[in-house]
C-alpha cells in the first residue's frame, strides 16, 4: 500500500491538499457562497468552456478509457473503469435519496434569492433534492484516480488527471447545479471508489490472472 501510494503521488499529494483546503473552506463559508462568488464572477467565456468541460465526467469518457485499456494496458484496467462507472452510478443514486439535498435553483427559490442569481444561458438547470453529493465530481475522481492508479509511476500524467476531475467538480458549482459541499464529498467518495478497486482488482482470486492481465495488442502480437 506504501509502494502504491509513493508511485501516485501526482495525483494523491494535490487530492490531500484539496483535503485539507476544503475543510477549512466549509469552516469558514456559508452555503451558497462559492456559487455566489461564481455569480459575481460569471463571464460567456467560462459558461461555454465549463458547459463543455463538465461532459467529460460523464458515461462516455468511461467507455472511451475502457476502450482504449482493453486495447493497449489489459482486461482487468478496462473492467476496473467498468465497475468504477456502475459503482459511482449506484452510490451517487443511494446517497442523493438518502440525503435529499435541495439543488441550487432549489434552494435559493426557496430563499427567495433566484431573482438575485444570474443563471448560465443556454444550459439546462437540475432542480429538487438531488444535490448531495455530486454524481459528476464523483464520477470524475473515480475515473481519473483509477486511470492514474493503472499507470502509476507517472507523477505529471497523475496531477493533470487530478486537475481535469478538480475542474469537472468546480464546473458543478460553476453551472449552477451544486454546492461545493456537494462536490467536495463527491471527490472524496470517487477517490475511495478507485482505490478500493485498484486494491480489490489487483488480488489474483478476485479474477484469472492470466487473461485479465491480456490485452487486444498484446494477443495481435502473439498471433
Amino acid at each position: 500500500m506504501i509502494r502504491a501510494a509513493k508511485e501516485n503521488l501526482g495525483f494523491l499529494i494535490p487530492f490531500l491538499w484539496f483535503l485539507l483546503g476544503g475543510v477549512i473552506l466549509l469552516f469558514f463559508i456559508e452555503k451558497g457562497d462559492v456559487i455566489l462568488y461564481f455569480n459575481e464572477n460569471r463571464t460567456d467565456f467560462w459558461t461555454t468552456f465549463f458547459y463543455y468541460f463538465t461532459k467529460i465526467g460523464e458515461e462516455w469518457s468511461y467507455i472511451l478509457l475502457a476502450l482504449l485499456f482493453a486495447y493497449f494496458i489489459n482486461y482487468r484496467a478496462a473492467f476496473s473503469l467498468a465497475l468504477a462507472g456502475l459503482m459511482t452510478g449506484v452510490v451517487s443514486f443511494l446517497l442523493k435519496t438518502f440525503f435529499a439535498h435541495p439543488r441550487p435553483k432549489t434552494f435559493f427559490h426557496q430563499e427567495g434569492l433566484l431573482d438575485h442569481i444570474i443563471l448560465p444561458e443556454g444550459y439546462s438547470l437540475y432542480q429538487g433534492l438531488t444535490a448531495f453529493p455530486s454524481g459528476h465530481t464523483m464520477s470524475a475522481f473515480a475515473l481519473f484516480g483509477l486511470v492514474a492508479l493503472s499507470l502509476s509511476g507517472r507523477n505529471f500524467l497523475g496531477l493533470c488527471l487530478f486537475a481535469i476531475a478538480l475542474l469537472i467538480g468546480f464546473s458543478r458549482i460553476y453551472l449552477f447545479q451544486h454546492f461545493f459541499e456537494d462536490v467536495f464529498l463527491g471527490a472524496i467518495l470517487g477517490t475511495l471508489i478507485a482505490v478500493f478497486l485498484k486494491y480489490i482488482l489487483k488480488k489474483p482470486w478476485f479474477l484469472p490472472k492470466k487473461f485479465w492481465s491480456e490485452s487486444i495488442q498484446k494477443k495481435k502480437e502473439i498471433a
